[in-house]
């Protein structure tokens, strides 16, 4: 079973500079809640490039290998999951709203683990699986923002 989710964050900065910070895959660790992020393959760049993220507390959480699959600077970026277990796909996209205004769109269409039962688990944290991305959202603006 699939369990899609997708948020947008204005962003007050230019387009390219949205999508360069987005895929500065090193540094979503300062704005995505509990992730830590590190770059594998092709310096996490382009079709193929590869990155990975754990996210949890400590030792407490797992990891998400990712793999590029779309690139289109400065439109979006998409990724296919590897891992155990996070699978399926996510994309970032920014579109242009002004000169100096973007909006960042952060959607995932994943599979849970242990089939219906890691769905129905899903569906009940969901709500605060959204607050904390939102909040993250909202934090990588400020963040690109102040570096505008």
């Amino acid at each position: 079973m699939k369990a899609d989710l997708a948020l947008t964050q204005r962003v007050k900065a230019p387009q390219e500079k949205v999508f360069d910070e987005i895929v500065n895959w090193p540094k979503q660790g300062e704005w995505m809640l509990g992730t830590k992020v590190w770059v594998t393959k092709n310096d996490g760049v382009g079709v193929g490039g590869e990155f990975a993220a754990f996210t949890g507390v400590g030792k407490l959480g797992f990891l998400d290998p990712m793999r590029i699959t779309e690139w289109n600077r400065p439109h979006s970026v998409s990724v296919i999951h590897l891992g155990k277990v996070v699978k399926g796909t996510g994309a970032m996209q920014v579109k242009k709203i002004s000169e100096n205004e973007s909006e960042f769109i952060w959607s995932e269409s994943i599979y849970p683990p242990l089939g219906f039962f890691g769905y129905v688990g899903y569906k009940i944290i969901e709500p605060f699986f959204k607050i904390a991305i939102q909040k993250s959202l909202k934090k990588f603006a400020q963040i690109v923002e102040i570096n505008s």
